[in-house]
């Protein structure tokens, strides 16, 4: 797991501790991602299946990719397909992605890079690996997030933030016990690049083996924590988590996370996505690639899609071009 990294922690900023009388934010409750495969068929863990909608507001799915290891030839990503009403947050650890989209768009991400594309009223849009990875195979590991959008943002211009891994915000603990990567929104000062329509804070972080960390925490945020790699846990009550899991946590001001002193050979630390956002709180029809707010305005989606309306397939040459549809969960 390379993302960004440097090689002292102590050089970073600190996160100020929690004072004793803060809140600390306590698990609701813990649920394991089922396995699944999306796009051309590389493996996902589905992190939200099973949790109530109203928990996860303004957050509407989340895929972790990978880890997986591919034989030369191997490399899979997803045919063109539509996208209206939200954006997608996508987030490489491991491996390399390149992405298109109608609108001529595009560009490539790689080790602890995010592509966060705003669809609004929508685009065709492609992501695959480049050729000479497919040639070559090699790991890929990755997390994409979509991220509602406000009714009056659903229409809004398609727009896209290559956010590269130089320009991640970092942090450490007190001690230096875990390094935080803040992508987006901001935690006790340190900023993230990404530009974000609904508030929000999207954070990655690596916690040595018995450390922990206390992050201030908005409260008019919702929390929740996944698990990439590793066993931990969350709250000061300990609840414990491992890889695959997904904490939803209550009201309070600060979210606490530990390691357990003894990981896997495989990962030698506890690796979490942080995740809160301001709930929108209003109506949410979803079907495939579109998450708007009336059935309706969804049917009118799949039938602009149908005649063409929200742009072609560009000419020029790219991935698995002239594919089109793609299975996304409803």
């Amino acid at each position: 797991m390379p993302a960004v990294t440097v090689a002292d922690w102590t050089v970073l900023p600190r996160v100020i501790a929690a004072l004793p009388d803060h809140e600390d934010r306590a698990p609701i409750s813990v649920t394991t991602a089922p396995r699944g495969f999306e796009g051309e068929g590389f493996p996902v863990h589905r992190a939200f299946a099973g949790v109530d909608a109203r928990a996860l507001d303004p957050f509407i799915h989340m895929d972790q990719m990978g880890e997986v290891e591919y034989a030369p030839g191997e490399p899979k990503g997803t045919p063109w397909h539509p996208h209206r009403g939200f954006e997608t947050v996508t987030y490489i650890l491991d491996g390399v992605f390149d992405h298109a989209d109608s609108h001529g768009g595009g560009g490539s991400i790689t080790d602890g890079d995010t592509q966060w594309m705003t669809a609004g009223s929508g685009l065709l849009h492609i992501e695959a690996p480049p050729e000479w990875l497919v040639q070559k195979g090699g790991l890929f590991h990755g997390l994409q997030l979509w991220v509602n959008l406000p009714k009056a943002e659903k229409w809004s211009d398609p727009h896209y933030q290559d956010l590269r891994a130089g320009e991640v915000g970092l942090a450490s603990t007190p001690d230096a016990g875990a390094l935080i990567r803040i992508i987006a929104g901001e935690v006790d000062g340190v900023k993230g690049p990404g530009s974000t329509k609904t508030p929000m804070a999207m954070v990655h972080a690596t916690v040595l083996p018995g450390a922990s960390m206390t992050l201030p925490w908005r409260t008019d945020f919702n929390a929740l924590v996944y698990v990439m790699a590793g066993e931990g846990h969350v709250g000061k009550e300990r609840r414990p988590v491992q890889s695959g899991q997904l904490a939803v946590l209550g009201h309070g001001e600060t979210i606490t996370v530990g390691a357990n002193a003894h990981q896997d050979s495989r990962h030698p630390a506890l690796e979490v996505v942080v995740l809160g956002g301001r709930p929108i709180r209003e109506p949410i029809a979803w079907a495939g690639p579109f998450v708007m707010n009336t059935k309706a305005e969804v049917q009118q989606a799949f039938e602009d899609f149908q005649k063409g309306r929200l742009g072609s397939i560009p000419s020029k040459k790219v991935p698995h071009a002239g594919v089109q549809g793609e299975i996304l969960p409803e």
